[in-house]
């Protein structure tokens, strides 16, 4: 055989094999669109072809190792025979790895509505959630164990085709050629093509549109371009003069007089009851009617939004008012350590006790850290309740025994105090207690039987509270910390996918009892008490107060695309150029606007979001998240 035509098949068998590879990740793609379809609702095929292209980058950036393997030249027979055995195993092993990230997000795509980036591992990393929760992972998804295992098994049956070609003597010559050719194509595939700059997650927005990025993305990528890339890029959108003149998260409280001086305050952030299954304005049957009844006597908000899709990125926007506008959550990021004025801190320093309440093993989520970093005076965890007979056997305490135990925890503290309480069990494997299986209200997704035996332990909350002496005096505020896993194309829509309940619920009567219909995000929460709790200070915070006069708005973050809720349009940003405006009919506007008025709220809103990304990294870099 020519040497010639030895480098051919050399050649050949290198891209065969790499072949194999783009072949299982599109697989992998179909079945992930198969898995999650009420989550796409308009595809196109393009979207299938753009993600080809971003397998074929991956398959570059992960088998850089086995293509310089394959193109080392050998001469002796015995040389050859270990570099086959080598490059074999090494493919296999890339290939398992690729495949598992792949798989994993067939179903845990269905909680974050994104793919898995770097930052699950500093989830998974905190505390003992990992290994507490793995059995439990492995016997509800065997599926997903079953598809990797016949995908290895194809993928070895497809790989010894590729062993067919006989050992010839590899020169010196040949080989240069092949990796002049080879190299700088890997090389440019990796980085995407000729462009300045590698292309990255949010690099998909420009392929598709903002619904439909996980389906042109794939997990190991979303995986290798935000592993080691959590810090922020200072923006420079405008001056910080003109910065200011949009945002500035620098607010001073505006105190209402309308409740008592000195009431308590408790947060009851409740695990997934988003407005699907939780509430009386879901569309649906509602797992929650004693939940429903504290709404109907509360002060409640049409529009309720969730800042994030992870519990871990709800307590820094409730209790801080500082969003995740980054793949990496606040409190795991590189910035979780910096200062801030907290509503535990601000309330600390006005004469308040303050206590956080989690049922989970303590160091889950790092709420206990960031507990401590906020200024809350004491945690109390699974550790603290001490009693492990109520212990699920996955997340920690039982909620219909550490909700009560909270309420007599709470008279211990000195008044007025400030407590939060986040609720843990309607969450995955959503395990119910065997006492109260024959009592559960079921529905159509398993959540919904966990959401029931939620509202029933907050129930339970309620009814101890009404026996102690602080009652009364309690200002409540009920939010979930994010939406659920879903099935409905309905809730899996940007428009919908945030939705969730929050209401204050005052027992005295102080406070009015109604249903606003305007956009109030997690991130209201905190100036909003301000102001009812009279509290006159200084304090930094990314939401608006209920009593200020800024125009309502919502902001979260997903896969490199920013999502602006403006009166009744939602406005995206990806890459720093504004796309795919929506005219939301879940929000409802006051009266039409005129193209005059439209364009000028356009051009308002976006500027107003700029801005507001560009004093975020600027702050949360610099740590100025906090009124020096």
């Amino acid at each position: 055989m020519s040497e010639r035509t030895s480098g051919f098949n050399r050649m050949k068998q290198l891209f065969f094999r790499l072949g194999i590879a783009l072949l299982l990740l599109s697989l992998t793609r179909i079945l992930f669109y198969f898995f999650n379809s009420s989550h796409f609702s308009h595809i196109a095929l393009s979207d299938f072809i753009y993600g080809s292209w971003f397998d074929a980058i991956t398959i570059a950036l992960y088998y850089a190792p086995f293509v310089i393997l394959h193109l080392i030249p050998v001469r002796k027979e015995r040389s050859f025979r270990i570099r086959e055995q080598l490059s074999k195993f090494l493919f296999i092993a890339l290939t398992s790895l690729i495949l598992a990230m792949n798989l994993m997000d067939f179903e845990y795509f269905k909680y974050t509505n994104k793919r898995s980036t770097a930052d699950l591992f500093a989830i998974l990393g905190a505390g003992n959630d990992f290994s507490q929760l793995a059995t439990t992972f492995l016997k509800d998804f065997w599926i997903l164990i079953v598809l990797l295992a016949l995908f290895l098994w194809l993928t070895e049956r497809l790989y010894r085709k590729t062993q067919r070609f006989s050992f010839e003597p590899d020169t010196w010559k040949p080989s240069l050629i092949q990796m002049a050719i080879v190299l700088p194509l890997m090389i440019i595939t990796a980085r995407g093509g000729f462009q300045l700059r590698p292309i990255g997650i949010m690099e998909a927005a420009q392929y598709t549109t903002p619904e439909n990025t996980a389906l042109v993305l794939n997990t190991p990528f979303s995986m290798v371009k935000s592993f080691g890339m959590e810090r922020l890029e200072q923006k420079h959108f405008f001056s910080e003069l003109k910065e200011k003149r949009y945002f500035d998260p620098v607010r001073k409280s505006q105190p209402q007089h309308i409740l008592p001086e000195k009431t308590n305050v408790m947060i009851i952030i409740l695990e997934s009851f988003g407005n699907e299954w939780a509430g009386p304005s879901t569309k649906r049957s509602s797992y929650t009617p004693f939940f429903d009844s504290l709404l109907n006597h509360s002060l409640t908000f049409e529009y309720g939004i969730a800042n994030g899709k992870k519990s871990i990125e709800a307590v820094p926007a409730i209790i801080a008012s500082i969003p995740t506008l980054m793949d990496n959550p606040y409190i795991s990021s590189p910035y979780g350590n910096n200062k801030i004025h907290s509503l535990a801190s601000i309330l600390n320093e006005n004469g308040y006790a303050t206590a956080f309440y989690h049922g989970a093993t303590n160091g889950s989520m790092r709420f206990n850290g960031f507990a401590a970093q906020a200024g809350f005076d004491h945690y109390f965890g699974r550790f603290e309740y001490n009693n492990d007979k109520h212990f699920d056997k996955t997340w920690g305490i039982l909620d219909e025994y550490f909700n009560p135990w909270t309420a007599r925890q709470l008279s211990k503290l000195k008044e007025p105090f400030f407590g939060t309480l986040f609720t843990l069990s309607s969450h995955h494997p959503y395990y119910i207690p065997p006492h109260y299986l024959d009592k559960v209200k079921k529905g159509p997704h398993p959540i919904c039987a966990s959401i029931n035996y939620g509202d029933y332990a907050l129930k339970k909350f309620f009814d101890e509270a009404q026996k102690q002496p602080w009652y009364r005096n309690t200002l409540f505020v009920l939010v979930a910390d994010h939406t659920p896993a879903t099935n409905s194309p309905a809730y899996s829509a940007r428009e919908m996918m945030y939705r969730i309940p929050i209401a204050f619920y005052d027992p005295s009567g102080h406070l009015p009892v109604k249903r606003e219909k305007r956009i109030f995000q997690q991130l209201d929460i905190m100036p909003t008490l301000l102001d009812l709790l009279n509290i006159k200070c200084s304090y930094y915070s990314y939401g608006n107060s209920l009593y200020s006069k800024e125009i309502p708005e919502g902001l979260t973050y997903l896969e490199g695309t920013y999502q602006y809720y403006f009166n009744s349009s939602i406005y995206y940003l990806s890459d720093e150029k504004a796309r795919n405006l929506l005219e939301s009919s879940a929000i409802l506007r006051s009266s039409p606007l005129s193209p005059e008025e439209k364009n000028h709220q356009d051009k308002f809103a976006l500027n107003r979001l700029k801005a507001i990304i560009q004093r975020y990294n600027r702050d949360l870099i610099s740590n100025k998240t906090a009124v020096e």
